[in-house]
């Protein structure tokens, strides 16, 4: 995806993905859109990467809180940071914040520290969903996203696995999101993306915690 934005001349892609940028004349943008919607934080990167100064950080925490208009979804993979720059500060209301779960030896253990992050709302993005994650604890979790691979190599997901999260998350009172089963149906056949589908056992599964 970055390859094909940077043949086209994206700006803020120049160079591709050699290397982690800061924008911050992008900062003011959600301070401009008036109209209340949902901004999926660094679709492309993760905010909490370690070559991210905390001082760009504090900006971008000071842009979600001013624009309260909107709802921020802040997803990760550095759960340890996350936990560390959030404690003793208020994190806005209308700032999510959520780890990805994709596997048991490296998702698994970043719920722990989501844990003790201080957001209105917390959720796990089990997605993409590579293996059976095993039984988890889900206190304090308000949110759980389930979906399969998708692109080039993209690995099948199992309906039991789905199956399992979603178990869980009804015997432990958390919203459950099935997004997409991805390249691979779940009969475990390679089809595009749009033929699979979201439906679950003949349902879709599309809760999610109030906006704020």
């Amino acid at each position: 995806m970055a390859r094909r934005l940077q043949a086209i001349g994206v700006p803020g892609y120049e160079h591709g993905f050699k290397k982690v940028r800061v924008l911050p004349m992008r900062l003011d943008e959600p301070l401009r859109r008036k109209q209340p919607t949902v901004y999926f934080v660094n679709s492309m990167s993760d905010l909490f990467h370690t070559d991210v100064p905390d001082g760009f950080i504090d900006q971008v925490f000071d842009v979600m809180e001013r624009a309260s208009q909107h709802t921020f979804q802040v997803l990760t993979k550095r759960a340890e940071r996350v936990a560390v720059y959030t404690q003793g500060r208020e994190v806005p209301p209308n700032v999510w914040i959520g780890v990805s779960v994709e596997n048991k030896r490296h998702g698994v253990p970043r719920i722990e520290h989501l844990r003790a992050v201080p957001a209105a709302v917390r959720f796990l993005s089990v997605e993409p969903l590579l293996e059976d994650v095993g039984e988890l604890d889900l206190a304090g979790i308000h949110w759980v996203i389930v979906g399969g691979e998708s692109g080039h190599g993209a690995r099948p997901m199992k309906a039991a696995w789905v199956r399992s999260v979603r178990r869980q998350c009804r015997a432990q009172g958390v919203r459950f999101f099935f997004k997409q089963w991805g390249a691979f149906g779940a009969d475990g056949v390679k089809r595009s993306k749009k033929e699979n589908g979201r439906l679950l056992d003949g349902r879709t599964y599309d809760a999610m915690p109030a906006l704020a």
